[in-house]
């Protein structure tokens, strides 16, 4: 009789734990990170002989919840990580060259644009050197080639900048990562296996993993304890996490704008080129928004200096030899120097009121400040669809193998409700033992 007392209570404690998992299921399939758990049932130990009340033929034992597991498969969750942290570095770099795209204005305010209607302006000026209109339309021109200099340099000087905020952002977001993973490193190491506890311990390992690799493509190991040794980019690259130590995670940024980063932990140095995640792209992105500030600026100086030359070459309406039309350097600070038209050296020594104008459109060559401009744009538009492209691949690839791990580890509410029945059966069943139990009891008491 206390063989059937003892079964039923077991049963209804371990169907009474495993309803309780079920529900968590349930009530967590919404809930990002969390993986479905599985109730693991076993025999409980069967006494036998050599017991007092038992003897070799009634031996039996009842069931309990030995473990909780946690549905999670390793290879897939690699390989989910390795897809979200490529597709993270390309959205970046989509992000950002859109908005060096914008700043290297292609439409009719652009500096190609104002480069050609300057170009216009001085062979409108040719046709009628003595005008005076011709002339303030030269420098009207030139003056839209300085302002639209400046504005894609003021634009792509702050797109460095915006990188730059978001780099220190993720940066810190990562040291957070670290030390929050180190915490819970601790904490996994004090929890047994195979309980409720330790699978919501390890959830939350996995989710700071996955936001760490959002920033920064890792590499990962777990001992036999469940801690995560981290590594960025793969099994060889810097130490990120080592058990409870975080590394600290630093990044620089050059005056030209380009990222640098590096890892200290246990007092070592080492400098860290991530493969991929948002930092990767935003270090992809400094790097094409410098080039392109550098190229602007050496178009904008030697276009200065070729025109300045060109009109030290010419006299103007006063015959007097033509001085420097542009001053500054850089892009930003390139300014017209000259206001009277009348200053505009057209002419030229032999005579020719329109004789040095002639010889502007030299400056119109495939290394001209025109062209050069216009292969720039070009350049990055190309740069652009290619990262785009890129982008939309790696989205559906990392779709797809979000999609494989929480084929695993997601929650499938039909599989739940099955499962729901079955323990609630088995409870009920249990329950109706320790029923049959008291009241076969209580029928062999009522004969004394």
């Amino acid at each position: 009789m206390s063989d059937l007392l003892r079964i039923g209570a077991q049963g209804v404690a371990a169907y009474r734990g495993a309803l309780a998992t079920i529900g968590d299921n349930v009530a967590n399939a919404e809930t990002k990170g969390y993986s479905r758990r599985d109730v693991k049932l076993s025999e409980t130990a069967i006494l036998g002989p050599g017991q007092p009340l038992y003897n070799n033929i009634a031996a039996v034992g009842g069931v309990k919840v030995s473990a909780i597991d946690r549905a999670w498969d390793a290879f897939k969750t690699a390989d989910a990580r390795r897809a979200s942290a490529d597709s993270a570095r390309a959205d970046a770099q989509v992000r950002w060259l859109t908005v060096a795209e914008t700043a290297l204005d292609d439409s009719d305010n652009g500096v190609s644009a104002r480069l050609t209607n300057f170009y216009a302006a001085a062979d409108t000026l040719a046709a009628d050197p003595g005008g005076t209109a011709p002339r303030r339309g030269m420098l009207i021109a030139l003056e839209g080639v300085t302002n639209a200099m400046k504005l894609s340099a003021e634009g792509l000087a702050n797109a460095s900048a915006g990188i730059g905020a978001e780099a220190q952002t993720a940066t810190a977001a990562i040291n957070n990562d670290l030390h929050a993973l180190a915490d819970v490193n601790t904490a996994i190491r004090r929890v047994a296996s195979g309980t409720t506890a330790r699978a919501q311990l390890e959830d939350e390992r996995d989710r700071l993993l996955d936001s760490l690799n959002g920033n920064v493509s890792i590499d990962v190991t777990l001992n036999d304890a469940g801690m995560a040794t981290v590594r960025a980019n793969g099994p060889g690259g810097p130490l990120l996490l080592d058990g409870l130590t975080p590394a600290l995670v630093e990044y620089r940024m050059a005056d030209d704008g380009r990222l640098s980063l590096s890892t200290t932990i246990h007092s070592e140095t080492n400098a860290l080129t991530p493969s991929g995640g948002t930092v990767a792209g935003l270090v992809d992105s400094a790097r094409s928004v410098a080039d392109r500030r550098q190229t602007l600026d050496t178009i904008a100086a030697d276009f200065a200096a070729q025109l300045n030359a060109w009109s030290a070459g010419g006299v103007d309406k006063n015959g007097a030899a033509g001085q420097p039309l542009l001053t500054g350097t850089g892009a930003a600070g390139l300014t017209v120097a000259i206001i009277d038209p009348a200053q505009v050296a057209a002419g030229n020594a032999g005579g020719a009121a329109n004789g040095n104008l002639l010889t502007l459109k030299d400056q119109r060559a495939a290394s001209g400040a025109e062209a050069r401009s216009a292969d720039m744009v070009t350049g990055l538009a190309q740069q652009l669809a290619s990262v785009r492209t890129q982008s939309g691949a790696l989205s559906i690839r990392r779709d797809n193998a979000m999609a494989a791990r929480d084929d695993v580890s997601g929650i499938d509410l039909d599989r739940e409700a099955a499962e729901l029945l079955r323990y609630q059966q088995a409870y009920d069943g249990s329950a109706k033992i320790l029923q049959v139990a008291r009241e076969t009891m209580q029928s062999i008491l009522n004969l004394f």
